[in-house]
């Protein structure tokens, strides 16, 4: 006798040749969960008809033309549906279609040489935001302002690395050896482009409504840093990558499209962490503003520095950044309470 069990509810005891049956009638499967009546040995349909010596066969609900008719059209090709105005609403496939065929899009426009380059940095950059989208959003967030974040992002970097960055006098000291190097990478390279991530952060923390959540600054933050990955990708695909070997270059232009913009948004959500909380407790804001532009820039330059000396001791402090941003998140309320006392 054999216990069947379906959606954690059992069935039976029924005879061997009963389940038998019902296989054949493909009301039962082989691989169904079942159980001995009398031992409570558990296992599958199968298991306990093959012990018995028997072998069902399941019977063929006629033709294939027969299967197909009774299966339909409209179920085979549901066309009116298709066409339903509810399909514009479900945002899983806008996200699947905007995953899918963007970069096949792309490859129909009439666009060459730099422009390629930012599309299909676009391209990855949306797949990003879609992913921090999922992730970080909260009831502040609008889709609207993440793309005014992203462009203004793009906007301050563009003007920033038009000349203004030759301003920094720290910018020297990379070009000299490590450990010196660290003061150019940290004070010069990390400061500036993390400066001008916080750019658009500020300007909505200037004109925000009502007190901005800090998950919300640093899902806006991590939008910010994937349109400076986005500017600096392209720079780097279109002037340094081009002139390594095939191999070296192909590599190279994944991961500045990939997990260099990652880093980038890891750090600008580190600042719209801070950011957030010099707006929310104005005590305590010249810290906190301090804070959020010291600790990504240090991050990043020490990245930058060891770079070129021990890969893997940059990927440590990539890590060491992503936990620290979820840390940051996760002790936020304990922060909060602190500077509320």
């Amino acid at each position: 006798m054999i216990i069947v069990t379906r959606n954690s509810h059992d069935y039976g005891p029924y005879e061997e040749v009963v389940v038998a049956h019902y296989v054949e009638e493909g009301k039962l499967l082989m691989h169904d969960k079942a159980r001995d009546a009398w031992t409570g040995e558990e296992g599958t349909i199968e298991l306990f008809l093959n012990r018995a010596g028997i072998n069902p066969r399941i019977k063929n609900s006629g033709t294939i033309g027969q299967q197909l008719s009774y299966i339909g059209r409209k179920f085979i090709f549901p066309h009116k549906e298709m066409t339903e105005k509810g399909f514009k609403d479900d945002k899983r496939l806008m996200i699947l279609a905007i995953v899918g065929l963007s970069l096949s899009v792309i490859m129909l426009l009439p666009i060459e040489g730099y422009f390629v380059f930012y599309a299909v940095s676009l391209y990855f950059a949306t797949i990003w935001g879609i992913f921090f989208y999922y992730f970080f959003k909260t009831r502040q967030v609008s889709v609207k302002t993440t793309i005014g974040v992203f462009f203004l992002t793009q906007l301050a970097v563009f003007l920033i690395f038009s000349g203004l960055n030759s301003l920094n006098f720290f910018y020297s000291f990379t070009h000299v050896g490590f450990p010196i190097n660290i003061i150019g990478y940290i004070l010069g390279v990390g400061v500036t482009e993390e400066l001008a991530k916080m750019v658009p952060l500020l300007y909505l923390e200037k004109k925000a409504k009502e007190p901005i959540l800090p998950q919300t600054l640093v899902y806006y933050g991590l939008m910010a840093g994937i349109a400076f990955g986005v500017f600096e990708g392209v720079q780097y695909q279109t002037q340094v990558n081009i002139q390594a070997d095939y191999t070296s270059a192909f590599v190279l232009n994944i991961a500045r499209l990939t997990s260099l913009p990652f880093l980038h948004a890891i750090w600008a959500g580190i600042s719209g962490y801070f950011i957030s909380l010099a707006n929310l407790y104005p005590r305590f804001r010249k810290s906190m503003y301090i804070l959020a532009l010291a600790i990504p820039a240090t991050l990043h330059g020490l990245y930058d520095s060891f770079a070129g000396l021990s890969y893997l001791v940059s990927m440590l402090i990539a890590f060491g950044s992503v936990l620290l941003l979820m840390t940051y998140l996760r002790k936020s309320s304990s922060l909060q309470e602190r500077l509320r006392a």
